[in-house]
Order: C-alpha cells, then sequence, then structure tokens
C-alpha cells in the first residue's frame, strides 16, 4: 500500500512537472499558447497513464496495461465529467460535439475490433501510434484557422495558467528542460512503483491484475484529469473541463495503448472478458457522451449525478464478479435488461426532444 501510494503522488507531481515545465518551454520558443493547451496539457494529464501502461506492457503485466487505459476511460466520462458537471452545468462547444466526441468513439470502436481476436499485435500499435500523430496535426492545423478572437481568448487564459514567473531564474529555458527531466524521471519511478504495488495489492486480495487496473490503477492514473477539469469547472472555465477529458480519453486509447503494444515483448494479450464487457461499457459511455451533450449542448447537474450513478454500478459488477458473490448473477441481469436500456432510452428521448425544439417540429 505505501509503494501504492508513493507510485501515485510522483505520478501526479512529475505530470504537474512534465506539463509545466513543457508548457513553459513552449511559450519561451515562441509557440502559440492555443498549440499548447490543445497538446502539452490535453496530452500531458495523460502521462500517468502512458507511464504506468508502457511500463506494465514491458515487465509483462498486460492486464494492468490495458485495464488501466479502458478503466481510466470509463472513470473520465462517468466520474470526471459527472463530478464537474454537480460542481457547475458545463456548456459543450459545438467542435467537441462534431469532431472529438465522434473521434472518441471511433478510436473506442477500433480498440474493439482489434481486441475481438484476443490480442493487439506490435503492427497494430504502431497503427494506433500513427493516428494520434495525424490527429495532432489536424489539431495544430485547425489552430492555425481560428479566428483572431478565439486565439486572442485561448492564448490569454494559457498564458495566464503557463506565464513564465517573475524571477529571472524560473524563465530561463535550461530551467525549463530540467522541470521536464524532472517530471520524465518522476513518471517513471511512479510507474515502476505503482505497477508492483498493484500486482500485489491484486494477489493479496485474491482478485485479478485486470480488475486491479480497471478500478484502483485507473482511478489513480486519471488524478491530473480530476484535478485539471474540477478546477476549471470551479473557475468556469467549463471548454476546458471537457475537453480536458475527450482529449485524454483519445490520448489513452491511440498513444498509451499504441506506443505499449509498440514496445511490448509480445502482442498485447487481451482478457476474454475485456471485449465483451469492459470495452463495450467503455465504447457505451463514449456513446453517451453524443446524447447527453445534444440536450442544449451543455451536461446539467442531473446528467452529472447520472454518471456518478452508472459509474457506481460498474464499479459495483466489479466487485461482485471479483469476489464471486451469489448476487452477481441476479445484479448483472437487472443492469443488462432494465437499468441500462432505461438510461439509453431516457438519453435518446431527451436529445430527440431538443433536435425537435431547436428545428421547431
Amino acid at each position: 500500500m505505501i509503494g501504492f501510494i508513493f507510485g501515485l503522488i510522483a505520478l501526479v507531481l512529475g505530470a504537474e512537472l512534465l506539463v509545466r515545465g513543457a508548457s513553459r518551454l513552449a511559450l519561451t520558443l515562441g509557440i502559440s499558447p492555443l498549440v499548447v493547451g490543445l497538446t502539452v496539457v490535453a496530452f500531458g494529464t495523460s502521462a500517468p497513464e502512458m507511464a504506468v501502461s508502457v511500463q506494465s506492457a514491458w515487465s509483462g503485466q498486460v492486464d494492468i496495461a490495458l485495464g488501466n487505459a479502458v478503466g481510466s476511460n470509463i472513470f473520465n466520462v462517468l466520474v470526471i465529467l459527472g463530478l464537474s458537471a454537480l460542481i457547475t452545468p458545463l456548456v459543450v462547444h459545438q467542435q467537441v460535439i462534431r469532431q472529438e466526441v465522434p473521434v472518441m468513439i471511433g478510436a473506442s470502436l477500433l480498440l474493439w475490433a482489434l481486441a475481438l481476436d484476443g490480442g493487439i499485435s506490435r503492427w497494430e500499435g504502431f497503427l494506433l501510434a500513427g493516428l494520434v500523430v495525424g490527429y495532432t496535426v489536424l489539431l495544430i492545423r485547425q489552430s492555425r484557422r481560428e479566428t483572431a478572437a478565439v486565439q486572442a481568448e485561448v492564448d490569454a487564459e494559457y498564458s495566464e495558467a503557463f506565464a513564465a514567473p517573475s524571477k529571472a531564474w524560473q524563465r530561463h529555458w535550461g530551467v525549463q528542460v530540467l522541470l521536464v527531466l524532472a517530471g520524465l524521471t518522476l513518471l517513471v519511478l511512479g510507474s515502476q512503483w505503482l505497477v508492483e504495488a498493484a500486482v500485489s495489492f491484486a494477489r493479496y486480495l485474491g482478485v485479478s491484475e485486470l480488475v486491479i487496473g480497471l478500478t484502483v490503477v485507473a482511478a489513480g492514473t486519471s488524478l491530473p484529469e480530476v484535478a485539471t477539469s474540477v478546477t476549471a469547472a470551479l473557475r468556469g472555465e467549463r471548454d476546458i473541463a471537457v475537453g480536458n477529458v475527450v482529449g485524454s480519453n483519445i490520448f489513452n486509447i491511440l498513444a498509451v495503448l499504441g506506443i505499449s503494444a509498440s514496445v511490448a515483448p509480445a502482442d498485447l494479450v487481451v482478457a476474454p472478458s475485456m471485449p465483451v464487457f469492459d470495452i463495450p461499457v467503455m465504447v457505451g459511455v463514449a456513446l453517451a457522451c453524443l446524447p447527453v451533450f445534444f440536450t442544449g449542448a451543455r451536461i446539467a447537474r442531473w446528467e452529472g449525478a447520472l454518471f456518478l450513478s452508472l459509474y457506481a454500478a460498474y464499479s459495483l459488477y466489479l466487485i461482485l464478479d471479483a469476489t464471486g458473490h451469489d448476487a452477481l448473477r441476479g445484479y448483472g441481469m437487472a443492469m443488462a435488461y432494465f437499468v441500462l436500456p432505461l438510461v439509453g432510452v431516457t438519453l435518446v428521448i431527451l436529445a430527440w426532444r431538443h433536435w425537435q425544439m431547436k428545428h421547431n417540429v
């Protein structure tokens, strides 16, 4: 447990140093804060997932590598967006609805398709990693076409967040490089400690490494996203709260799993339960964003509460399954045949009503 806690602390601190150092270094080199926000900040919050999954894949703990990425995506939408929406109703930018959410859904479906044969090969990892490079290039090209007003607004926002301190020594590029190196070092060390502790934790509790990866490790490595989105919601920066989650989910699938599969000594073996349960849940969570976001292009407080309730239900199912509890069968049937269909129908009806009101049908 001590190793797990120290690992989480190192991961969170390492991600913070990496984002701060890389962002300030980019600004020092004259890179637009808008580009910094779309790339360094959005992807930097997924650095713990990257470190843990790559370390796990390299050392042979494939279930933790896959469970961490898939579990983090489920956690990001249901818990982080849920908490953020409870703080304040979140306004969703139209680009997120038109582009980022469909990309997240497409990446989720692609991972599902790749996992159906029971493994993710090195070449499939190269494919995923190549797609994230293409997606990043697309974001940068789009940022250059933004209007002057949008550029000024985002530049002011990120310039304030990552502005160089007043002290001269902190503004030096050498200090910023040291921050990046320190962040990377902490990420590597933290990932090693956390993976070792997670494996020991799973053996002690008598549950699979996959369950630990989907729950404890996934929640732990999502702490930077929690901090970023909740803080943004409290400050009223609602686009950042939503964009951070969606962007991180895309990065988790394409970059985290792509690089993990690329560097692993062998193909990533997918546990039999993942293509039939965990990955479909991840896809369903991604699809649920569309009707929620369409209802007035915002996430209301009751929708945030619904997301949190769904995550509690998902976690309870994992616990019942891991412990072989007698209530598992009845609980699973109730969720599959009543709760989830009811939630789905409710979201679809809300989206349809909003579309009718918008078009005066």
